[in-house]
């Protein structure tokens, strides 16, 4: 048994409501609980992580050491407009290393990437 397992992520912004519900949204989560400190974000299946909003007074000033790589059911093309329509901005297109993947930004401009789906030719199975 590994000595630690992961409890939450946490991210650092100036509006958690704003943050958390764009998440929830983009993960099918829900939102749990919401206050004047933060909000936490949970699966409803109780599968993913928790996710953890929590309020700091400084914005956003240099790229993510950490990130997450969401991987779609279908095509990545689908999954751009749909978070786009949640609140998310393209940021860049890349391919490399013969994939391909875009990088978006939330609405706080954490980046996060949508990579290739299924339909985009991805396979589990390499």
């Amino acid at each position: 048994m590994p000595p630690l397992g992961v409890n939450s992520l946490t991210f650092d912004c100036r509006d958690p409501a704003k943050v958390a519900t764009f998440w929830a949204a983009v993960l099918g989560y829900e939102v749990v609980e919401l206050d004047g400190e933060g909000a936490d974000i949970r699966d409803p299946n109780g599968a993913g992580w928790r996710i953890i909003f929590l309020v700091v007074p400084e914005g956003k000033s240099v790229k993510n050491r950490l990130h997450l790589d969401l991987r779609p059911v279908g095509a990545m093309a689908e999954e751009i407009e749909r978070v786009k329509a949640l609140g998310a901005s393209e940021h860049r297109y890349v391919a490399e290393g013969g994939s391909f993947w875009t990088v978006m930004l939330d609405p706080e401009g954490n980046e996060f990437c949508i990579l290739r789906g299924p339909q985009d030719g991805w396979s589990p199975q390499g």
